[in-house]
């Protein structure tokens, strides 16, 4: 059983990853539904939280039904992610992450995010300041280094460790990669292999089937994994894998009218929570994983993401169901 502080996650969590635009309540609620073991808001400043700005208040914002759920926050100054992590105890998630592997430059500029993995000695110790200041467990989203000159890994989970994280995320690429080429999960297996620790260590980057899952899973043994892109606009990706892990079996993709009541869910609950300029831009992202393979949905897919207007996209999600009951074809 992995098991993060007190939270029980099953013997092989799955983790919907922190994602900024994309993991709001709305579509962590379909991620949930469609079985991800726990979830994790999208990132938020510290300033922002210490600053009362709305954008960042509202994001920690989570309901029952979510739990289990960790807030990530990142941030490069001590005194204020301390004063942050008083704000995200107040909400009560069962962790508090940190995002050491943010890789945008508005970020890392700043020294937050990846940008820290510059400078290993301030991570250890900003951490360490973190896990003091909180009652909740903390764990941490890093990558495998700055570049590939500078991948400390392998040390800085021993030292994370030491100073009081609970769980650790590792995304198989260096900033300097990006999202670029492909994950190399060995030192996160190494890692994972290391003796010294007894922290739960979660694989992340490039899985996007069962297959690759189970593989992954069985070769460099780690306790669970996080999904990040491969469910944007695709939440079946949990249930997909956990299917093929009990039974070996390929799940036939959903229908095209469980992806159309996927569509009109995930909008109408966006609509509810936020603004609704903001929900039907940030809404356009999704659209294409929904309707993925679809045979001449480009047309469908141009009017879902050139009108503003709410009672539109669902006329159009309809017309999409209709045309496509009885057609359904999907490219090969």
């Amino acid at each position: 059983m992995v098991k993060i502080g007190k939270t029980e996650l099953g013997e092989f969590p799955l983790l919907l990853a922190p994602m900024e635009d994309v993991s709001d309540p709305p579509f962590r609620a379909l991620c949930k539904t469609q079985g991800a073991d726990m979830l994790y808001t999208e990132f938020i400043s510290v300033e922002g939280l210490i600053r009362d700005a709305s954008k960042s208040v509202e994001k920690l914002d989570i309901y029952p039904e979510e739990r289990p759920i960790g807030i990530q926050i990142f941030g490069a100054e001590i005194d204020s992610m301390r004063r942050a992590a008083e704000i995200v105890e107040e909400a009560q998630p069962e962790v508090l992450d940190i995002n050491f592997g943010c890789p945008v430059k508005k970020v890392v500029c700043k020294m937050a995010g990846a940008g820290i993995l510059q400078d290993i000695p301030r991570m250890v110790k900003l951490t360490e300041e973190i896990v003091k200041s909180t009652n909740l467990p903390v764990t941490v989203k890093t990558r495998l280094g700055w570049d590939d000159r500078t991948i400390f890994i392998e040390d800085v989970a021993e030292r994370l460790q030491d100073v009081g994280i609970k769980a650790l995320s590792i995304h198989g690429r260096t900033r300097k990669q990006m999202y670029k080429g492909e994950a190399d999960w060995t030192k996160i297996g190494k890692i994972k292999d290391n003796p010294r620790i007894h922290i739960p260590i979660f694989g992340n980057g490039d899985i996007n089937s069962p297959q690759k899952a189970e593989e992954y899973r069985n070769r460099y043994g780690v306790d669970g994994i996080m999904i990040g892109r491969a469910a944007i606009g695709y939440p079946w990706i949990f249930r997909e894998i956990k299917h093929y892990f009990k039974t070996g079996e390929i799940l036939p993709p959903p229908t095209v009218e469980e992806r159309v009541a996927a569509a009109k869910e995930h909008l109408q609950r966006s609509l509810d929570w936020k603004k609704q300029t903001l929900a039907v831009l940030e809404m356009r992202r999704h659209y294409t994983n929904y309707f993925k393979g679809f045979k001449n949905i480009k047309q469908y897919r141009m009017r879902l993401v050139s009108t503003m207007n709410p009672e539109e996209l669902f006329d159009i999600l309809d017309e999409i169901q209709e045309a496509y009951t009885f057609k359904y074809e999907m490219q090969a």
